[in-house]
């Protein structure tokens, strides 16, 4: 029995530590406790393992270095996840996100499903410049639930698109998981965002494909705005003008500068289009000029911060000027100063942004800490190989790996949120992926993709816990209309995030079957066979010894002959001609030799 125990310590050691998940015991908790835990058995028992336990008392001395060495207190990594929360929890204090859902739910409005199509163009902005999942779908919950049940949307359908939509913030950089998934798999933080941001848009834009086709078939379930509560009033016209107007006026200081600025003209250019029409319509709106619509003024005022932050972010990220940790700080900055701007920011907004970021930051702390621990005797009970071969072992090759590592994960995620996962899961799985030769950029994204669901999966999806604390449990009359408003139910809810959640997956078989979505963070690859190399003419040089090549003949290629005096690089060198010397007289061999 204790032979079998310690032969087969990793299995039972992984079983343990779900076993100890499932009951409830805090994450962190539980990874310290049972990685301490089988260290004492596995130093006891590793007699009788026939050497598959590599474990001893001393071992337990490298625990300091991996608290304080790279891994965790030194992970300059890592930096970024208080920075990109302090960012998000500033910006939704500032009220961003009401202005937004305002603004585009009015431009949308006059269509079937123009709310469902503003949350969801909401929560793509709120994911590109919050990274906060619980920030965007409270928001958006607040905001836009009462909007959509005041004028008669399908519950099921309102509380799905609001949780879906909030959830962008896990896929759309600078999301949280990428940051710890690009540090459990030993990657660039900006390839991951590189790689992960063209999957972030064609979700969104499945997202909105399906509200399409809803309002097709079930057109009363997302009636449009009555005309009475589109209060900014008609104007996509003038919006349409102010956008051609940018595009002049960004092509003009392209032209003018770049002969000065050369590759960077294009993006300055567009940054000078982009101010002039937001001072434009600032002065439009406060000295009434009347000059554009008030729709395309609200919506020129409200979009243009959070595209500047985004770029701020992201642009400086992508262009190779700041690393993540450096646009997280940028960002911080720039949320206090877009909070300023709008009189909202105050002490008490600074002081609750930084107890939840501190929050947030110690969480991820331990648990990060609990998987050093966990790791250590896991990897002294060589469980990593364990896994590797469980995982190489599976039918069909690259493929197979991939379908059965997403459907363990699809799994866990119903019970386990995405931290947990990328400290426990992802380290045990890169060293799998990394020796069937997948690209490992792609596989986080691909895991990213995934790890999005669990914040719908009923019943433990925590965007499904966020929407049902602001979601109205029982009647109550509406403050426009007066008419009372049914509740919204959990079962609706939860049914309402399952057509979603068979998107996400839908997602993960694009991204599988398409993997350049992701691959274009490389750039553009070379092909070996259009690389032209020309090389100057040079002599033809035979082996030392021989005779030249050519045998006295003229030089090939229509070349003139060699210049007098050039060396013969075939032969030998001459060093000149020695000077002679007297023949010796031939001995006299008749004679006896004389030795005088």
């Amino acid at each position: 029995m204790i032979e079998f125990i310690a032969q087969n310590m990793a299995p039972i050691m992984f079983a343990s530590l779900i076993i100890f998940l499932l009951i409830g015991y805090p994450v962190a908790f539980s990874l310290a406790a049972n990685g301490l835990l089988f260290f004492f058995i596995g130093v006891l028992v590793s007699p009788y393992s026939g050497g598959s336990i590599n474990l001893a008392w001393p071992l337990l001395h490298a625990l300091p270095d991996n608290f304080y060495g790279t891994r965790v207190m030194s992970n300059d990594t890592l930096l970024a996840i208080p920075f990109f929360t302090f960012m998000g929890i500033v910006l939704e204090r500032s009220g961003m996100a009401e202005d937004l859902l305002d603004t585009i739910g009015q431009l949308f409005g006059p269509i079937r499903g123009g709310l469902a199509y503003a949350v969801i163009f909401v929560g793509a902005l709120l994911a590109a410049t919050t990274g906060v999942v619980a920030a965007s779908v409270i928001a958006m919950g607040l905001i836009s639930l009462p909007i959509m049940l005041r004028y008669g949307y399908d519950r099921r359908v309102a509380s799905g698109v609001i949780a879906a939509s909030g959830t962008l913030a896990q896929i759309i950089p600078p999301s949280l998981v990428l940051i710890v998934l690009a540090d459990q798999l030993g990657r660039s933080v900006g390839d991951m965002y590189a790689g992960a941001l063209i999957p972030g848009i064609v979700l969104t834009g499945i997202y909105m494909l399906y509200i399409l086709i809803m309002s097709i078939v079930r057109p009363n379930s997302m009636p449009a705005l009555p005309l009475e509560a589109r209060t900014l009033g008609r104007g996509v016209l003038s919006l349409i003008v102010a956008l051609l107007a940018t595009g002049a006026i960004s092509y003009g200081a392209y032209r003018y500068l770049a002969p000065t600025q050369g590759d960077n003209a294009d993006i300055l250019g567009f940054a000078v289009g982009v101010i002039v029409i937001y001072v434009a319509a600032i002065v439009d709106q406060r000295l009434r000029i009347n000059m554009m619509s008030k729709l395309a003024q609200q919506v020129v005022i409200v979009l243009i911060p959070p595209l500047a932050l985004i770029f701020l972010v992201l642009g400086t990220i992508f262009l190779g000027i700041a690393t993540p940790t450096e646009g997280g700080a940028m960002g911080s900055v720039g949320a206090l100063i877009m909070a300023a701007a709008k009189g909202r920011l105050s002490l008490d907004v600074v002081k609750q942004a930084l107890a939840s970021t501190t929050r947030l930051s110690s969480f991820v702390l331990f648990i990060l800490i609990g998987a050093r621990v966990f790791s250590l005797t896991f990897y002294g009970v060589n469980g990593h190989i364990w896994v590797e071969h469980l995982l190489t072992s599976l039918p069909g090759g690259e493929t197979g790996f991939l379908i059965g590592v997403n459907i363990l994960v699809f799994l866990l995620a119903f019970f386990l949120d995405f931290f947990e996962l990328a400290f426990i899961i992802v380290p045990l799985l890169a060293p799998a992926a990394d020796k069937l030769g997948i690209d490992l950029i792609w596989f986080g994204v691909l895991l990213g993709v995934n790890m999005q669901t669990s914040f719908m999966h009923p019943p433990f999806g925590f965007a499904l816990f966020y929407l049902r604390s602001v979601a109205a449990r029982v009647p109550y009359l509406d403050r426009i209309t007066g008419k009372q408003i049914a509740p919204v139910s959990t079962g609706q809810i939860y049914w309402g995030a399952v057509p979603f959640v068979c998107i996400q997956v839908i997602m993960i078989g694009l991204t599988i079957a398409f993997p350049q979505m992701v691959m274009r963070y490389k750039g553009a690859g070379v092909e070996p066979s259009t690389i032209d190399l020309k090389l100057p003419d040079m002599p033809s040089l035979s082996p030392l010894g021989t005779p030249p090549a050519n045998n006295g003949a003229a030089p090939a290629n229509g070349g003139a002959p060699a210049a007098p005096g050039t060396p013969d690089l075939s032969q030998p060198p001459s060093f000149g001609d020695a000077p002679a010397k007297p023949a010796a007289p031939a001995p006299d061999l008749s004679q006896p030799p004389k030795f005088n």
